[in-house]
């Protein structure tokens, strides 16, 4: 499972990753959350706003922090 949080490290991208952190430990499998913080990055996903939320390549929120159970159910659907 590849994950990706998209943001400059705004507090809400900050959220973001510690809400998606948390979804992945509580779910107990094996993933990788990486921060894309380049603009040029965040663009090639063409979302108007940040944060960002990417699972296994496809934008599942942007321009808001989902919750911690919303992010859990988002990668449960991409399993």
């Amino acid at each position: 499972m590849d994950i990706k949080i998209l943001g400059t490290g705004c507090p809400k991208c900050k959220m973001l990753e510690k809400n998606a952190s948390e979804a992945v430990s509580e779910l107990g499998i094996d993933a990788t959350i990486e921060k894309v913080t380049e603009i040029d990055k965040i663009m090639e996903y063409n979302i108007m706003m940040t944060p960002g939320l990417v699972i296994n390549g496809k934008v599942k929120a942007f321009g808001r922090v989902p919750g911690k159970e919303e992010i859990k159910k988002l990668i449960q659907d991409e399993m």
